[in-house]
Formats: C-alpha cells, sequence, structure tokens
C-alpha cells in the first residue's frame, strides 16, 4: 500500500479488507489451482494453503489458521470428515465446506457429522463457491434442511422415556428452542433476530450457549443434535 493511500484511508476513517484466509484441499492439482484462482480474485478471501491430503491439511492448519477449509468429501489419504476432524483439532473455529461429486445420503450425513457447514457438488458454479466461503466465515448454516431431513430420520435416537425427556426439555430456555427451531427451518443470524424480536449479537449469545450445552460445534450440529434427541421436529 502506497503512503497516499494509507493516508486517505486514514481520513476517510476506512480499514483495509481484512480477507478470510481459506485452506483448499483437494487432491487434484488442476481443480486445487483453478478453485484457488477463483478464490483469491476475490478481495476479500485469500488461500492461504493448498494441500491435497488430510494429514497434509492439518499441518498447514496448525501454521496458517484457516478460518474456512474447502475441502473435497474423498481424499487419497482418509475420508473428508476424517480430515476435517484433523483440521479442527489445531484450528476449532475453522469452517468446513465440503465441494464434492459424491452426493449420497449417507456422505451428507457424514458431513454433518463432522461438522460441516456446507455442502457444495462438483455442479456448483464458481459465485457459488465463493458465497459459501464468504458464508461460512460468518458461521452460517447453507445446508438446507431439506437435503438432510431424510437421511437424519433414519438414525434419530429419540428420547421416549418421559422423565429423561421432561429432564431433557428442562435443561433450555423457551427461548433457545425458538432459536433450534428456527435454526432447523434454515434462517440466518439476520431473520433469526428479526422473527424474534431480538439484536443479532443476542441470538449469536443463544446459539453459543446451545452448541455448548448439545455438546457440538456448530448451528448445524446443533440442530441434528436436538432433532436425534427430540427437541425439535425436522
Amino acid at each position: 500500500m502506497t503512503e497516499r493511500s494509507a493516508v486517505d484511508l486514514q481520513a476517510l476513517n476506512l480499514s483495509p479488507i481484512t480477507p478470510v484466509l481459506v485452506l483448499v484441499v483437494q487432491d487434484h492439482p488442476l481443480l486445487a489451482s483453478a478453485i484457488a484462482r477463483v478464490l483469491d480474485s476475490q478481495e476479500d478471501i485469500k488461500v492461504c494453503g493448498i494441500a491435497r491430503g488430510g494429514d497434509e491439511a492439518a499441518r498447514v492448519a496448525a501454521n496458517e489458521k484457516p478460518q474456512v477449509a474447502l475441502m473435497d468429501f474423498l481424499l487419497p489419504d482418509m475420508s473428508g470428515p476424517v480430515a476435517a476432524a484433523k483440521i479442527r483439532s489445531v484450528v476449532p473455529s475453522a469452517a468446513i465446506v465440503f465441494h464434492s461429486a459424491e452426493e449420497s445420503e449417507g456422505a451428507l450425513l457424514d458431513a454433518i457429522d463432522a461438522g460441516a457447514t456446507a455442502y457444495l457438488t462438483k455442479s456448483a458454479s464458481a459465485d457459488q463457491i465463493v458465497e459459501a466461503v464468504r458464508r461460512a466465515s460468518l458461521g452460517e448454516v447453507l445446508i438446507p434442511v431439506s437435503l438432510f431431513a431424510k437421511a437424519i430420520a433414519r438414525q434419530r435416537k429419540v428420547v421416549t422415556d418421559k422423565q429423561a425427556r421432561e429432564k431433557l426439555f428442562a435443561e433450555f430456555t423457551p427461548r433457545e428452542l425458538d432459536v433450534l427451531r428456527l435454526l432447523a427451518e434454515g434462517h440466518d443470524t439476520a431473520t433469526l433476530a428479526r422473527r424474534l424480536g431480538i439484536a443479532p449479537h443476542t441470538v449469536e449469545w443463544h446459539v453459543s450457549h446451545l452448541i455448548e450445552k448439545l455438546q457440538v460445534h456448530s448451528k448445524l450440529q446443533a440442530v441434528i443434535a436436538a432433532a436425534r434427541a427430540g427437541l425439535i421436529e425436522l
């Protein structure tokens, strides 16, 4: 940045954009390079590393501290979900976005269990990939409920004992349950705030408590855990 541009920014009371750091985990070199070029062409996104497998991804993540990992679901040394767990073991706050040709229900459920906030197929456009990275960096969930409700229903573990169920519900406030239901409908933070008549930061406060209580890592995992426990319906 030139001295003049720095002065201009200071005069306008502006700050340079801090880009979202993205780790691309893809074993096909040409595809990895193409994705990296698309992301790096955005002013607010920076690719901080490219890894071909899970072990390499964990090493790069430990050094670069990415905010988002854009990953293939099938890697040469391990599955995407296992690689995602390795990345989050060194950078717990990293958002996971899967980008894969695998479209089965089992893969989607595994992605959800791995804490993914988005699951894109290989047919996703460059604009969709960029948008997914941006929204994932903000903590938004991009997997529509309609895509995973059926898969969850097959593995759902509902608390059937009346006393156990009442005890479980007692751990959550009515407002937290409202937030869970709206999250399950796929709404973002702004919409939740508007629907509940509260500030966005209050929504995020409730979400953080839900994630802690349900012992998960993301909004999406919170919805899945709540559905499996019978707290909400999908």
